[in-house]
C-alpha cells in the first residue's frame, strides 16, 4: 500500500495538519483509490443536480441521461488523450500501451470537458432537445464536479502551485518539504463558488447560452490565473496549453456576452407557449442563430427562432 503524506499548513497554526493515504482501501491487490472515490463523488452530485434542474432548463431528464452515458466515456478518452498529447507524447508514441495504464495518473480537466460535449452533444442533437439550453445546465454540473474534484489532488498531492511563505502555503513528502501554492484549493474554492453564482444567474437568464457563456468566462479568468502558479503544466511551444486555452475561453466568452446582450429566447420558454398553441418547438439552435434581429422592436423582444 501507498505510503501516507504528512501534510501541514504550518501559516495556519496545528490544526492544519492531515495524514492521508492516497490509498482508501485494498480488495487483494487492487487498490481502492480516494481520488477515484472523489470524482465519483463530484460525478455524482453533479447528476443529482443537473436532474433535480432540468425541468426549469426544460430539458427532459430521460434524454439528458443518454448524453451523461456517451459523454462521460468520452470525457474519460478526452482528458486522457489531451495529457498524452501535451506531457510527453514521445514516449507514449514509442510506448503507445502505456496509454492505456490509467493507474499511472494523466487526465487533463480540459481534455475531459472538450471530450464530454464532443460525445454528448450530438446525443443531444439526436434526441431534438435545445443545445444551449443543455450547455447551459451542464456547466454549473461541470463546476460541481471540478470543485469536488480538485480535492483528488490534494489527497494525491500533486497539481500544487511554486513555493510561496504565504500563510496557507501547504508542505509535505509531496512537495519536497517546502511550502507552495495550495492550487487544488484556490479552483475548488473558485468553482463551488462559481455554482452558486451560475445557478443564481441561470434564475434570470435571457436566453439560451447565456450561463454557458458565463462559464467560459468565470472558469477561464480562474485557470489563467492558477495555472501560472502550477508547476505540472502541460506544454507546446514553450506555451503553457491550458492557461493560453483558458484565456481564449474567457475572451471569447466576454466578446458574445457583450455580443449578445439584448437577447431574450428561451427554449423552456418557447415550449410553453407551443404547448399552448399545440405544437411542439424544435431544439436544436447554434450561438450563430441566436444572434440579436436587427429588425426587433425596441420592447428587446425577438421571434421564436427554430432549427
Amino acid at each position: 500500500m501507498e505510503s501516507t503524506y504528512h501534510i501541514t499548513f504550518p501559516g495556519l497554526g496545528t490544526w492544519a495538519t492531515f495524514d492521508i493515504n492516497p490509498v482508501a482501501f485494498s480488495i487483494g491487490s487492487f487498490e481502492i483509490r480516494w481520488y477515484g472515490i472523489i470524482i465519483a463523488a463530484g460525478a455524482l452530485l453533479a447528476l443529482l443536480y443537473a436532474f433535480k434542474n432540468c425541468k426549469r432548463f426544460g430539458i427532459n431528464p430521460d434524454k439528458l441521461i443518454d448524453a451523461v452515458i456517451v459523454g462521460f466515456i468520452t470525457g474519460i478518452i478526452g482528458a486522457r488523450l489531451y495529457y498524452v498529447i501535451f506531457y510527453d507524447f514521445s514516449h507514449y508514441l514509442s510506448n503507445p500501451l502505456s496509454i492505456f495504464n490509467l493507474k499511472e495518473g494523466g487526465l487533463a480537466i480540459y481534455g475531459g470537458i472538450i471530450g464530454a460535449l464532443l460525445g454528448g452533444l450530438p446525443v443531444i442533437k439526436h434526441h431534438k432537445q435545445n443545445i444551449l439550453a443543455v450547455l447551459d445546465l451542464v456547466v454549473i454540473g461541470f463546476l460541481i464536479g471540478q470543485g469536488i474534484g480538485r480535492w483528488g489532488n490534494f489527497v494525491n498531492q500533486e497539481a500544487y502551485g511554486v513555493a510561496t511563505d504565504l500563510p496557507w502555503r501547504m508542505v509535505s513528502e509531496g512537495t519536497g518539504g517546502v511550502g507552495v501554492h495550495p492550487c487544488f484549493l484556490y479552483e475548488s474554492l473558485w468553482c463551488l463558488l462559481g455554482v452558486l453564482v451560475l445557478h443564481l444567474a441561470s434564475k434570470k437568464r435571457r436566453y439560451d447560452g447565456q450561463i454557458f457563456l458565463l462559464y467560459l468566462v468565470w472558469y477561464g479568468a480562474e485557470r489563467f490565473v492558477v495555472e501560472g502558479l502550477r508547476t505540472d503544466s502541460l506544454y507546446f511551444l514553450n506555451l503553457r496549453v491550458s492557461q493560453i486555452l483558458a484565456l481564449a475561453t474567457a475572451l471569447v466568452g466576454i466578446f458574445f456576452l457583450i455580443f449578445f446582450r439584448k437577447r431574450r429566447s428561451l427554449w423552456v420558454e418557447q415550449q410553453k407557449a407551443a404547448k399552448i398553441a399545440g405544437a411542439t418547438p424544435t431544439g436544436n439552435v447554434s450561438l450563430s442563430e441566436t444572434a440579436p434581429d436587427n429588425n426587433q422592436k425596441s420592447n428587446g423582444s425577438s421571434d421564436t427562432l427554430d432549427d
